[in-house]
């Protein structure tokens, strides 16, 4: 019914344009004659819909400028509103000027019998005006952002922070916190296996994947031993010079990791939900596995690329538990979530891990109930 309706509205319209066309042959006049009427109607028309124009603006304004942004639960959160705000009233005053101005001259320079136009070249004292205003407002705006950038990527005093590990692969994301010593572990995208999913470097992963590898390697071993088919014996061997490779990138990687690492990743806490100390600073690390994602957290005002191949960070202060804020925007089953802000594949919108931001005493009771890295090597 809805393709039949499309199809029946487009041979009415086309019918319409036909009938114009032979209306205008009947009349002797050319499709691209313009008269003092349509010149009039076209005025009027532009002056209605600027008034429907501003009048909607305001109506959108007063139903979803709430929904713009949620309330902030962070420190440096009230100095990011107040940016965009700024940013924000700038562009609305300029636009609430600028909008009924164009619509109303539209109208009343109209095309009129027996009036005629100016023709103006330039005028350099208006073109000079329309630079310099708009460019010191823009450099204000740019100076005052920047500042506002610097002060909240300050690293200068986050020696207490926490630090958590966040990480993104398609399709969910991962945690992990340093544990007793605030250290983690080194990590790397050779290191991943399914018991270890971060790809964290230490003395059991070691281990475990040279145990794995050379199990590989001794099962080539006789494959090859016994094979009498050439090409096949020829491809076993080729798989066999690459475990060997393999093993061998392990060790490099592990030789290269500083023992202060490998025992710094032994308290390390793999995660799959995120528990935040109220009030307490975090440094949040991220990184990623195989595309780029984009670690989303509205309610604190924190975006940060998760590049493969390379660390970014970001350090932020939560000031509202997840209690505090249900009560703030009422509703007992809020709770605040990171997403993932770049379209990184099909399934894209699964994207997303639950945060929990408590009282330090509860955090602690959580924390302490999880599993540390180099326990989960004992089963």
């Amino acid at each position: 019914m809805i393709l039949i309706s499309i199809i029946v509205a487009l041979i009415t319209l086309s019918q319409i344009i036909r009938i114009f066309e032979i209306s205008n042959k009947i009349k002797n006049s050319r499709e691209s004659d313009i008269t003092f009427k349509d010149n009039d109607r076209q005025g009027k028309l532009l002056l209605t819909f600027g008034f429907l124009f501003i009048a909607s603006f305001f109506l959108m304004n007063a139903k979803w400028t709430k929904s713009l942004l949620p309330i902030s639960a962070s420190e440096h959160g009230h100095e990011i509103d107040l940016l965009m705000n700024i940013s924000l009233g700038l562009i609305i005053i300029v636009f609430l000027i600028l909008q009924p101005v164009l619509f109303y001259f539209s109208y009343k320079y109209r095309g009129v019998k027996n009036r005629k136009a100016l023709f103006i070249t330039h005028n350099n004292k208006a073109e000079i005006i329309w630079t310099i205003i708009p460019g010191v407002v823009l450099t204000v705006l740019i100076i005052y952002g920047l500042q506002t950038w610097s002060k909240v990527m300050d690293r200068s005093n986050i020696d207490d922070a926490l630090v958590i590990e966040v990480y993104g692969r398609q399709f969910d994301w991962t945690a992990r916190y340093a544990g007793e010593d605030n250290f983690l572990g080194n990590a790397n995208v050779r290191f991943i296996s399914d018991a270890n999913i971060l790809g964290v470097i230490s003395n059991d992963s070691y281990k475990s994947q040279i145990f794995n590898i050379n199990k590989k390697i001794n099962k080539l071993k006789n494959q090859i031993s016994v094979e009498k088919n050439y090409i096949k014996k020829n491809q076993l061997s080729k798989r066999y010079e690459k475990m060997i490779s393999k093993k061998l990138r392990f060790s490099t990687l592990k030789e290269k990791t500083p023992k202060d690492l490998l025992k710094a990743a032994d308290d390390d806490l793999v995660v799959r939900e995120i528990h935040l100390p109220v009030n307490k600073k975090i440094h949040m690390k991220f990184r990623a596995q195989d595309v780029i994602h984009s670690a989303y957290m509205p309610h604190f005002r924190v975006q940060m690329n998760c590049v493969p191949g390379m660390n970014t960070d970001f350090v932020f202060r939560p000031t509202l538990t997840t209690e505090e804020m249900r009560k703030e925007v009422k509703n007992e089953d809020f709770d605040y979530v990171l997403l993932c802000n770049k379209v990184c594949g099909g399934a894209h919108y699964n994207m997303q891990i639950k945060i929990i931001v408590e009282s330090e005493e509860k955090f602690n009771q959580w924390i302490s109930g999880q599993t540390k890295f180099a326990l989960s090597y004992l089963n």
